[in-house]
C-alpha cells in the first residue's frame, strides 16, 4: 500500500464522507486506502464502510485528536500518512501531485499544501514559524500585518512566503500533512498531551530537531471548513489555548529565564480570557 488516509470522525459524518468522496474522487495514481477512526461520536454520526478501500475503527474512546491520530497510524497499511482533517475538500492532483513530489525528496519530515478557505482565500495556517517568544509577540501586536515582507515581523505566520511557492518552513499545518509512517514511529508520533490543536506544530518541532526537512508545497490546494470538526463550547477553547502552554513549557522553558517565562505564561492567560469574554458575549446574543 502507497498511502493511507487517515481522518478522524467526531460527530462530524456528513462532512467526514464529504472528505472520503473527494479522495476516491481525485487520486488517480496511488493505490491507497482510507482509514477513519471514530472518536466517540454519537450513534447516528458514525461513519460506514461506503467504499471498498475505506476502513472504520470503531468504538474508541476519546483522549483526544492526538491519540485517535496515533490509533489511525497503528492501523495504517501504507508506506506514507497522509492525515486529512474530516472537514477538507481535495480537488483533482491535490494528492498525486504532492504525493509524487513528497516521494522524491531526501531526508523529508512532514510537507503540507496550499490550504484555502471557503472565501478562497489563504489560511495562514499551512506555513507557519515556530511560535518563540519573539515570533509570537510581533504577530499579537500585529506586526506581521503591517510589514509582511519582513522576515522577522512576519515569521510566525512566514508572511514573507508566495503561497504559490515550495520551500522548507518551520510547520505546517496537521489539516493535510503528509509523512511517511517509518518517520512517524521514529519521532514517536504525535504528542498524545495535547488533546485538540498544537500537535501540528510540536510534530514539526520533533521532525527538525530530528534534522528532517519539513515543506510547504504550494503548487496544490484544498479547501478547508475552517473550525466545522468539532463542537464550539468552552473546553474546545481552553484546549486552544492549553495547547500553547504545553508547547511552551515542553520546548521553550528551559531556554529562557524566568521574566520571560511569567510574561509568556500571563500572555497566554490574558488571550484565553479575552477569548472567553468574547465567547460569552457571542452566546448571550445566540440566547
Amino acid at each position: 500500500m502507497e498511502l493511507s488516509i487517515i481522518i478522524i470522525n467526531k460527530d462530524t459524518k456528513k462532512l467526514t464522507e464529504e472528505a472520503i468522496s473527494s479522495a476516491v474522487k481525485t487520486i488517480k495514481k496511488i493505490k491507497f486506502e482510507i482509514v477513519v477512526v471514530d472518536n466517540s461520536s454519537r450513534k447516528e454520526n458514525v461513519v460506514e464502510k461506503i467504499y471498498d478501500n475505506v476502513i472504520v475503527v470503531k468504538d474508541v474512546v476519546n483522549k483526544g485528536f492526538s491519540n485517535a491520530c496515533n490509533i489511525g497510524a497503528r492501523v495504517a497499511c501504507g508506506e506514507v500518512l497522509l492525515f486529512l482533517n474530516s472537514d477538507t475538500v481535495l480537488f483533482k492532483n491535490t494528492v498525486d501531485e504532492a504525493f509524487s513530489f513528497f516521494k522524491k525528496q531526501k531526508n523529508v519530515g512532514a510537507l503540507g499544501v496550499r490550504q484555502l478557505l471557503e472565501n478562497g482565500k489563504l489560511d495562514a495556517g499551512c506555513k507557519r514559524g515556530f511560535p518563540t517568544p519573539l515570533n509570537s509577540l510581533y504577530y499579537f501586536l500585529g506586526f506581521s500585518k503591517l510589514f509582511p515582507k519582513s522576515k522577522r515581523f512576519g515569521a510566525y505566520q512566514q508572511t514573507f512566503i508566495d503561497e504559490h511557492d515550495v520551500v522548507e518552513v518551520d510547520c505546517i499545518s496537521g489539516a493535510f500533512m503528509l509523512i511517511f509512517k517509518k518517520t512517524f514511529n521514529f519521532v514517536g508520533g504525535f504528542d498524545e498531551d495535547y488533546f485538540l490543536y498544537g500537535e501540528d506544530v510540536d510534530i514539526c518541532y520533533r521532525l527538525k530537531k530530528a534534522g528532517f526537512k519539513n515543506i510547504y508545497y504550494g503548487k496544490v490546494s484544498f479547501l478547508h471548513f475552517k473550525n466545522k470538526s468539532g463542537e464550539k463550547d468552552l473546553k474546545v477553547l481552553e484546549s486552544f489555548y492549553n495547547s500553547m502552554k504545553i508547547f511552551y513549557n515542553k520546548h521553550y522553558k528551559n531556554k529562557y529565564n524566568f521574566i520571560v517565562n511569567w510574561m509568556v505564561e500571563k500572555g497566554i492567560n490574558f488571550k484565553l480570557w479575552l477569548a472567553k469574554r468574547n465567547f460569552n458575549k457571542v452566546s448571550l446574543k445566540d440566547d
